[in-house]
């Protein structure tokens, strides 16, 4: 019986002393793929909003050092393989739907970027049997995309408090798109199909202004479905903006690349803190901008700040859900697996996500 007893109290304190370790201590520099799964894997639970910031000094909200103190997939991490695991049992009847826009989707592009060119051409020296091409003026943002964290900064820094003179766009290459490229994205995704709640419902929206959606009316949503949110989940939320945009008008389209002016979800603090209370991975939209823009003048109120500063939750955007959301409703489950492969650009700001749902 003493040997038993020493041998458990050995192991108990060696469980404390784990437990004991703060969820920001240094594990070492590392970046990009595998950087942290371990360390997601061991987090047991995630501190709650009212929480943060955990490390002395961080703005009110921020998770850094949540993931580590070097740590520069943010949320992703929560994508561990036991949850991967789980997630592929979302896939029952093999269907796929590719989430990708044609890259000269938006066109004209909106938020006065500039459009890409396109040149396909025989294979030098061997014309006859093969071909190549390539793109000039390409802007990984001007279709559906992922932001990469570096992509904008909460005014108190950048996620995990990492240095402006470190970061991609600013001098470095830190929080680039390549980290999420470098480990790939595999998950649970929900579909929020807001779009179909609001035809139900007989509510409507104008694509042409920047309406904000109500928080209440994306849960509303969820709950009619029955969807209930998972940690780790990559929440899409179809506005409707690309069933829209697909069927405007030539003028509307020049009107909205002039000055671009899109509706989105509530972009308050408590829009955040429900993101973040539900632990998800990442949330997409098939909004151009996830939340309502331009903002006016008085509302001080950015998502971006919250999910890419502080949180390190990478945000999607102008995804195409319309065959999804026609499968889902039709079927009426909303969950399937989700794959994305954004490129992998060294420092890159931001990447077509690739995105795949598999139902």
């Amino acid at each position: 019986m003493a040997g038993k007893t020493t041998k458990l109290n050995a192991r108990t304190s060696k469980l404390k002393r784990v437990a004991a370790k703060p969820a920001g201590g240094r594990k070492g520099k590392t970046s990009g793929a595998g950087q942290s799964q371990s360390l997601a894997q061991s987090q047991v639970k995630l501190p709650n909003y009212d929480a943060l910031p955990l490390r002395p000094g961080a703005p009110k909200g921020a998770a850094w050092g949540v993931f580590g103190d070097d740590d520069e997939l943010g949320t992703i991490n929560l994508l561990t393989p036991a949850r991967v695991r789980q997630a592929a049992a979302s896939i029952r009847t093999g269907k796929i739907f590719a989430l990708n826009l044609p890259i000269n989707i938006p066109d004209p592009p909106l938020f006065r970027r500039g459009r890409h060119v396109h040149k396909a051409f025989p294979f030098p020296g061997a014309e006859a049997i093969a071909a190549d091409d390539y793109l000039d003026n390409f802007y990984p943002q001007a279709s559906s995309q992922w932001d990469a964290l570096c992509h904008v900064k909460h005014p108190a820094g950048a996620y995990n408090g990492i240095a402006d003179s470190e970061m991609a766009a600013r001098g470095g290459t830190r929080l680039g798109i390549d980290n999420l490229a470098r480990r790939g994205i595999a998950g649970r995704g929900v579909l929020a199909d807001l779009a179909g709640y609001y035809d139900r419902h007989g509510k409507t929206i104008d694509f042409t202004k920047p309406g904000i959606i109500p928080l209440e009316d994306v849960q509303a949503t969820l709950a009619e479905q029955r969807t209930r949110l998972r940690t780790g989940d990559i929440l899409l939320i179809r506005i409707g903006w690309t069933r829209f945009y697909l069927s405007a008008s030539t003028e509307i389209r020049e009107e909205l690349a002039r000055e671009t002016k899109v509706p989105g979800i509530e972009g308050t603090e408590r829009t955040a803190r429900w993101l973040w209370e539900n632990h998800l991975a990442a949330v997409a939209s098939d909004s151009p901008a996830l939340e309502a823009l331009p903002k006016a003048p008085d509302d001080q109120n950015f998502l971006h700040f919250h999910l890419l500063g502080l949180f390190g939750m990478p945000i999607g955007e102008m995804w195409n859900l319309e065959q999804l959301a026609a499968d889902c409703a039709a079927d009426k489950r909303y969950e399937f697996f989700l794959t994305s492969a954004p490129l992998n650009i060294p420092g890159g700001v931001g990447s077509p996500p690739n995105a795949l749902a598999i139902k």
